[in-house]
């Protein structure tokens, strides 16, 4: 069953996704980033490729010839998924294929429309059984 985590009080969502991807490819481990659009997309994508000095994650979109060997998949459709690791949702709806993925993260901000969304994304897991962790990003 897919294990899902909220981390919530999420300041800068692209930043977050850059920390938890840094972490995850570190360990060896696959990610789909579920973006809102093209534009999210292209703006992570940037974020990867410049987060350290001497390094950067490598990402692709699912139509790339490299999305099949680069750690990171930036999709704004979920048509074409390429794993089923680990899979990061931007959207302020559930990804109706979140359960083919081992994990599921999703970020929450500080603006009530998104905690709204989060709180109805929550109790949908909830609902269907999926035991949901929560983290505090600004905890530390």
């Amino acid at each position: 069953m897919t294990r899902v985590e909220f981390y919530f009080n999420v300041t800068d969502k692209l930043a977050k996704v850059t920390e938890l991807c840094e972490r995850a490819v570190a360990k060896g481990r696959q990610l789909t980033v579920f973006t809102q659009d093209d534009a999210m997309s292209s703006m992570l994508q940037q974020k990867l490729w410049q987060h350290a000095p001497a390094s950067f994650l490598p990402s692709a979109y699912p139509q790339d010839d490299a999305s099949a060997y680069a750690p990171v998949i930036l999709d704004a459709d979920g048509s074409h998924l390429m794993q089923d690791d680990i899979l990061i949702n931007l959207k302020a709806e559930y990804p109706p294929f979140f359960s083919r993925f081992r994990y599921l993260v999703e970020l929450v901000g500080n603006d009530e429309d998104d905690k709204v969304a989060a709180r109805q994304r929550y109790k949908f897991y909830r609902d269907r059984g999926y035991q949901v962790k929560s983290t505090d990003a600004a905890a530390g």
